[in-house]
């Protein structure tokens, strides 16, 4: 079953120690002592991850934040890099404004991945405009790298420095510092995810829930990681554990001498599409739909706690139980209440039966929307649900998703007529 998740634009500050991300957390990296999380709500949080508060809360990219890096202590000690939407890399200090220390441009599309290179000295990028680019953090871009077929989803820099990359067209490449890209390994279907293992050997997953790992001579073992697709990878501190996140909602851990399943750890049920391990490898974090930035004990298995304040939203008493359990995708960026909603990544919905589109005071709604030419009905509601919002809303911003089934659909309706009065 696919939701629709409805991903509109908001600014609104939230309390530090009392933070949480209002829409699915997209990115996570970790610096220093301090963790950062970035996600569709446009936002990028620095943690304490030992307090289990934010020291900051930023809002500076127009658009969802799909990646972080941490940078080196020569450019910014303890700072983060970070990219999104709006096709624009920032760097910030430990401590982070309002603005960023530096900016990197020059995608024309939205930024999807970032890796620091070994010694810190280059940031890599991939871009949906079908490029990648090689940044050198004293200044300028170092190469443009051109290759692949649409999308690059993956990028990052092999143990030996060399930089890799993995794109909607399937394959794995490699690029030498001159001439053209080697074409490592091709796989037929969309690969989501890289990360870089010792020894020069690369991790891949895509949609079909195949983990790969691929060595330096093209030699690839391969394991069924799940049956949804992979979209987010991490490497334990040394190499040895490999965290394999999905739109399934769980997170498996991996050994990478053997490719033995260690441990699967449980979440939500919601897509999870971030995960980083700590420093000294005990404890991975991983981020998802739920909105929650979450802990677990990486030897065992088991959860340990999210951290911030409670992300869930107070279901009113009477209201049809099995539209409540539809609407908890829909839950990771909107409110029911009017009002102040926090750091929220979509509009809220109170109200939103006899509202026209795109009418809320306040929101950056993409151009379609703002046209404000629909008004919010039951039959106009179930029509976006239905037939998806690129055919209703053609041009939005809105993912293209929808939800086919008409017991789950009937179900949502009748949530939200009685949970937005």
């Amino acid at each position: 079953m696919r939701i629709l998740v409805i991903l509109l634009l908001l600014a609104v500050p939230a309390a530090a120690q009392e933070a949480v991300h209002g829409g699915p957390v997209r990115a996570l990296a970790v610096s220093g002592g301090a963790l950062a999380s970035a996600g569709f709500d446009q936002s990028m949080i620095v943690w304490d991850p030992e307090l289990g508060r934010a020291r900051a809360v930023v809002r500076w990219h127009a658009g969802a934040v799909n990646a972080l890096a941490p940078l080196p202590d020569s450019i910014l000690p303890g700072g983060f890099a970070s990219a999104g939407e709006d096709g624009r890399i920032a760097l910030w200090p430990a401590r982070p404004g309002a603005q960023p220390a530096r900016v990197l441009e020059g995608h024309t599309e939205p930024v999807v991945a970032l890796a620091l290179s070994p010694g810190g000295a280059r940031l890599a990028s991939a871009a949906w405009d079908g490029t990648a680019r090689v940044w050198h953090l004293a200044g300028g871009v170092v190469r443009v790298l051109e290759g692949h077929r649409g999308n690059v989803n993956g990028v990052a820099f092999r143990s030996d420095g060399m930089v890799a990359t993995a794109g909607f067209d399937g394959t794995l490449r490699l690029w030498p510092e001159q001439g053209p890209a080697v074409l490592l390994a091709e796989f037929g279907f969309p690969l989501n995810a890289l990360a870089a293992l010792p020894d020069g050997v690369l991790a891949v997953g895509d949609v079909r829930g195949v983990l790969r790992l691929v060595a330096p001579d093209g030699a690839v073992r391969e394991a069924q990681a799940g049956a949804r697709p992979i979209v987010a990878l991490a490497a334990s501190p040394g190499g040895a554990v490999l965290a394999v996140a999905s739109l399934g909602g769980s997170v498996t851990l991996w050994e990478v001498a053997s490719l033995r399943l260690r441990h699967t750890l449980e979440g939500p049920g919601l897509p999870v599409w971030s995960a980083v391990f700590a420093p000294d490898g005990a404890s991975l974090w991983t981020g998802g739909t739920d909105r929650r930035v979450r802990r677990w004990n990486a030897l065992t298995g088991r959860p340990i706690g999210p951290l911030g304040g409670e992300a869930a939203q107070d279901i009113p008493e009477g209201a049809n139980p099995h539209g409540a359990r539809v609407w908890r995708a829909c839950a990771a960026c909107h409110a029911l209440t009017g009002g102040d909603s926090g750091n929220m990544a979509g509009p809220h919905l109170h109200g939103l039966f006899g509202r026209r589109m795109g009418s809320l005071p306040g929101y950056e709604y993409s151009e379609r929307l703002a046209r404000g030419d629909i008004v919010w009905t039951r039959e106009t509601v179930a029509d976006l649900f239905t037939r998806g919002p690129d055919v209703v809303t053609p041009g939005t911003k809105m993912p293209i998703q929808t939800l086919g089934n008409e017991e789950d659909l009937r179900a949502l309706l009748d949530f939200l007529e009685a949970a937005t009065r």
